[in-house]
This record gives C-alpha cells, structure tokens and sequence, in this order.
C-alpha cells in the first residue's frame, strides 16, 4: 500500500473510491474533499455506500459533506466521466439504473478496459448472504456501528488532549473478529475471486467489506487479481489506474479530519423500491456481465 501525500495535482487513467457514508458522523469529508481536489482524472467510479441512506438525517449533513458532492459535480463539468455504482447503503438509487445526465451514469456494475486488461467492478453487497438474509440485523448494525464513531471521537479527542495517541475503535473490534477465525471476508473474496476467473477478467474490484486489499487469488482454472478500495470512514483508502496497473493507496490528509458543521441539507424526496425485485435485477446484471 502507498501513501500519498499530495503536493499538486495527481494525473490518473482511472479513480475508484467506495463506502464515504456521507451522511453519517463516521464520514471523514474533510480528507476525502482534500483527496479530491488532489487529482485528476477522466473516469471516476463511485463504488457504493456514498451517500447513506440508510442512516440518512435530515438534521445532519455538514456543509463539508456537501463540499464532497460539489467537487464531483465540478469533476464532471471539468470531464470527468463519473460511474455511480450503487451499493446496499444507497441502494434507493437501484431503481435508477441506467440513468444518464451529463457525465454522470448510474449502473449495477462495471466493466473497464485499460491497456488490454479488464477489470470488473461492483460494489460487493450481491454476494454478502447476510445481509440479504438478515438485513434488519445489518441495519442495526450499521447503527451502532455510527454510535461507536460518535465515541471514537469524544475518546479521540480526549486522548489528543492529553497528547497520547488516537485508536480506533471499530477497526480494532473487526481485526479482532478476523483474527478470531471469522471466514467472512476470505469467503467474500474467494467467491468474487472464483467468479472473476470464470468471467476471464484481469481484475475484480469491489467495496462493501471495509477492508482494503490487493492481492492476486489463484484457482485452479487461473488467477486473478482482486481488490478493494476500503472506506473513507477509517481508512481512507482509493484505487488509482496509472503505468498500466491498479494501486492502492492510502491517504494521509494534511490535518485530522473530523466533521464539526452540523449544517442541514434536507431533502424529502425518497424512492421506495422493492427491494427483492431490485436485488433480483443487480445480481441478474452483475453475475451475467
């Protein structure tokens, strides 16, 4: 993994970033508007979970999270061809698949083809069987785990005060899961992993899981390499296409970024879809591609 320190603009062949959770007190907006404005670009592909809506308040959404939602639209105005591929958390947008304004296009999935080489692109969530089977769980999972960023911060800043060093909460409770023996992910990336082989791509790129990787899975029939542009919640990581390859990087902002603005955006209009008929319809689109 690199880390990037802007200095100026950055060119890119291609940008992936996932899970932001705007929206939420976890999203680091800050750093990810610093990330933003340090490069450039002609394909940016938002890989799900940008804006949450499942956690969605009126009452909050800082003016730095909007800042975000500028940066990409002046990104567009600018070129950038920009692919929304929607995720679990902003899955309401599902029913606007194919959806083209401008620059900007709505899909299930993507496929890219740079240098000869393919990479397949999606979210992730279609092969989370937990989810789908216990999605109320995973609701109230995505609830706690927003309270346990709220005292991440107060403990963070305590801890800032007295000059000691800052932890991280929920990154350490999932390390400690995947240490315990958990399989989810490994299974979450063997099943991608597999698929991609199957498909002949060169590259598999999903979100969802929070866990930044890259690395090259083989099987019997070939191998593939596999990756996950992690989060902007704790690890502000993206995925950058330059010199013919994928790298993942992790960015180091120049200040802490924590969201203080409690400014309002409100906004009424939801889409309520149904959501077996939307599930059906991603998976049909994303495992036939």
């Amino acid at each position: 993994m690199e880390t990037h320190i802007p200095k100026e603009k950055k060119n890119l062949e291609a940008l992936v970033i996932s899970d932001t959770h705007l929206g939420t007190y976890g999203c680091k907006a800050e750093a990810l508007l610093e990330y933003l404005t340090s490069v450039s670009t002609p394909i940016l592909i938002l890989n799900g979970d940008i804006i949450d809506i499942w956690q969605f308040s009126k009452s909050y959404f800082p003016k730095s999270h909007l800042q975000v939602i500028r940066q990409i639209i002046k990104m567009m105005e600018n070129g950038t061809r920009v692919h929304y591929l929607a995720g679990n958390h902003d899955e309401h947008l599902r029913r606007l698949i194919g959806m083209r304004l401008g620059n900007l296009v709505i899909e299930n999935k993507m496929i890219l083809e740079l240098d000869g080489k393919k990479s397949w692109i999606f979210h992730g969530d279609v092969f989370d069987a937990f989810m789908h089977h216990s999605k109320w769980l995973a609701k109230l999972g995505a609830i706690g785990y927003g309270m346990l960023t709220v005292i991440n911060s107060f403990i963070n800043a305590c801890l800032s005060f007295f000059k000691m060093k800052r932890v991280s909460l929920s990154r350490d409770i999932k390390n400690s899961v995947k240490k315990g023996g958990s399989e989810l992910s490994s299974k979450f990336e063997r099943t991608v992993a597999d698929m991609a082989i199957i498909k002949g791509y060169e590259y598999a790129i999903c979100g969802h899981i929070h866990w930044p990787e890259k690395k090259v899975m083989e099987n019997e029939l070939g191998q593939v390499c596999y990756l996950n542009s992690g989060d902007w919640v704790e690890n502000m990581t993206a995925l950058e296409y330059y010199n013919g390859d994928w790298h993942l990087v992790h960015f180091k902002p120049k200040q802490a970024a924590v969201s203080t603005n409690t400014d309002e955006l409100v906004n009424d209009d939801y889409l309520l879809p149904n959501h077996k008929v939307l599930f059906q319809t991603m998976y049909n689109d994303i495992v036939n591609s």
